[in-house]
């Protein structure tokens, strides 16, 4: 591929020769086979099975069947010369009712991706958590019930004790705020609570959860490097109205302070959320030196800026966001905004926390809508997206912030929850019809610039 001339300036080697870069995906987004070799059945699974909740009544029984296909997809991380793969474990693959009975086969699954991705010189990073809680457990309370804090410890153990002689960079949970806000607040992800009563002690218990796995890890494999990984959205208030500016602290406080600053020992951010009142409620003793865990990096995940309003009928916040559509400014098929300095400011507001010792951006990538055009998808828009995000990233860097890595999300068209195949993120075209893989004009760049 000819390089042009942003390409020239955006040279790998500006970032250093120990700067990580991989490819993020999820096991619930990939993997299909969503009962086989005795899986259990996750609150997705259950969620996606009710009428209505997802776009098109897509489903992820199959996906991009990385179940049976994971070795072809490793390879395909191989040939795009991407030399680090982040991947997640599924609790009810492991534990299908949550606790107790381990599933010897879901281990030995994950086993042959842990070592076939060290067979082809391609690291491993494992979340322990992302989103597919087991159903079973949901129907004990699930985040809302303070138990779930052993239940997440001993999923943390088992995975642990089964894959960390080998895996060496670990993160505990993903996006806290998105499972819970939209799982527990909103309604419109699994499982599909909502109101006030579900979200905050679901925050309170994440929280705990989190830091309880971070220790886990540590004792367990003292060696490892250990993190967690936080979305975050640059927040802009509409105007410079004091109200719209309140406004837009209050949002920021909910989505990129509530869940790293108790973990970083700071405690929630209470002053500028008052709402946060209610976690008080459900504190225990000792709880105030459990909540924060000293993790040797923070993953933050970004991909857009949301403008913010005063809204006197937004209950609790009194803030809504402004939609990208309602702004004339260029789109991705999620309808979020493409505004690469969000990465840059982001870098500088986690780089700004003393505690924070090492940031990944552990995801960051674009939905377009993709045509197959002669074998080939020429996806420009995200090629250029990727570029211009890249380039905040190395920006952000050369002023001193301690930003060591940087993960694509995706490798793979894949199941994106609530929106279903319609949106795709891959560096890889998938027709889930036939589970043909095409590697875009955008994977094939990224191979060149990582070569």
């Amino acid at each position: 591929m000819e390089l042009t001339d942003q390409d020239k300036q955006l040279n790998k080697q500006l970032f250093g020769a120990d700067f990580i870069w991989g490819v993020s995906t999820a096991a619930f987004q990939i993997e299909g086979a969503h009962d086989a070799d005795g899986k259990g059945e996750s609150v997705w699974d259950a969620f996606t099975a009710k009428k209505g909740k997802i776009l098109n009544a897509d489903h992820a029984r199959t996906s991009c069947d990385f179940y049976n296909r994971y070795e072809e997809d490793i390879d395909l991380i191989k040939q795009l010369n991407i030399p680090n793969f982040r991947f997640s474990i599924s609790w009810a693959r492991l534990l299908p009712t949550g606790t107790g009975q381990i599933n010897q086969a879901g281990i030995d699954y994950y086993n042959r991706i842990i070592n076939y991705c060290i067979q082809k010189g391609i690291e491993p990073w494992v979340t322990v958590y992302h989103w597919d809680l087991p159903q079973v457990l949901e129907q004990k309370g699930g985040w809302t019930n303070r138990e779930i804090i052993d239940w997440f410890s001993e999923f943390v153990t088992l995975c642990a004790k089964n894959f960390g002689d080998r895996v060496k960079h670990w993160m505990v949970m993903n996006e806290p705020v998105v499972f819970t806000g939209a799982g527990y607040f909103f309604g419109i992800h699994a499982p599909g609570r909502s109101g006030m009563k579900n979200f905050i002690p679901a925050i309170h218990h994440v929280v705990l959860s989190i830091t309880a796995g971070g220790r886990i890890l540590r004792s367990l494999l003292p060696q490892a490097q250990i993190g967690t990984t936080f979305s975050c959205s640059q927040i802009e208030p509409l105007t410079d109205k004091p109200r719209d500016i309140a406004a837009a602290k209050r949002a920021d406080a909910l989505i990129n302070r509530l869940f790293i600053e108790p973990i970083l020992g700071l405690g929630y951010p209470v002053k500028d959320l008052p709402v946060l009142k209610g976690l008080q409620k459900y504190f225990q003793p000792g709880d105030e030196d459990n909540m924060h865990f000293d993790f040797d990096f923070i993953g933050i995940q970004n991909y857009t800026r949301e403008i913010v309003k005063y809204s006197f009928f937004t209950p609790y916040i009194g803030a809504r966001m402004v939609k990208a559509e309602n702004r004339n400014v260029e789109l991705t098929a999620m309808r979020w905004e493409v505004y690469p300095p969000s990465i840059y400011h982001m870098i500088k507001k986690f780089d700004a926390y003393p505690q924070v010792k090492n940031i990944i951006i552990t995801e960051n990538g674009a939905a377009f809508p993709d045509i197959v055009k002669d074998g080939i998808v020429d996806d420009s828009k995200r090629r250029q997206y990727l570029q211009n995000y890249i380039a905040q990233v190395l920006k952000a860097k050369n002023e001193g912030c301690k930003v060591n890595g940087y993960f694509v999300w995706t490798l793979t068209d894949n199941f994106e929850w609530a929106e279903g195949y319609h949106p795709r993120f891959g560096l890889i075209y998938v027709n889930h019809d036939t589970q043909e893989r095409i590697v875009k004009a955008s994977g094939s760049w990224y191979a060149g610039f990582l070569k």
